[in-house]
């Protein structure tokens, strides 16, 4: 077993390279006043993140999540949100899409996950959602590249 250790942290990051910093949170800006489900859009980070594996942005959104209010839960299940039958259609659609695009070099984008979720979603919407699913594998492969250390409340 290999012990990680953090190459970087966060703050380190982002003193180091505040312009792209600052390029990933306007992209996050963009997607939070769309007007998307702010509840969907971290349960779509946190389940982008878990398949990434990404320790540093699970924790992250896990945080943000419980703030907003998001029931538990969801936050619990929602690695195996599929068999969980908690998640609304909408939900499902959309974690079901993070998951096509986090995976897209090995699965492609099939007409039918995409035709799923633009049932439930308009086009601005989906354009946003997947704006979202795109900066968050951008922030977790920086994250796990670095190895940013969790931050986990006290």
């Amino acid at each position: 077993m290999t012990t990680s250790h953090a190459r970087m942290e966060y703050n380190d990051f982002t003193r180091i390279a505040p312009a792209v910093s600052a390029a990933l949170s306007e992209m996050g800006k963009a997607v939070s006043q769309s007007g998307l489900d702010k509840d969907l859009t971290e349960l779509i980070k946190i389940r982008a993140s878990q398949i990434n594996g990404c320790a540093f942005c699970v924790q992250f959104h896990l945080n943000i999540a419980r703030k907003l209010g998001v029931a538990a839960s969801k936050l619990d299940m929602v690695a195996v949100w599929r068999e969980a039958g908690i998640y609304t259609a909408r939900e499902q659609a959309a974690l079901k899409w993070t998951e096509v695009l986090t995976d897209v070099a090995r699965r492609g984008s099939p007409d039918d996950v995409y035709g799923e979720v633009r049932e439930q979603f308009s086009e601005v919407e989906l354009a946003h959602l997947t704006a979202a699913i795109a900066n968050i594998n951008a922030w977790n492969r920086i994250a796990m590249g670095y190895r940013f250390s969790p931050q986990i409340p006290a």
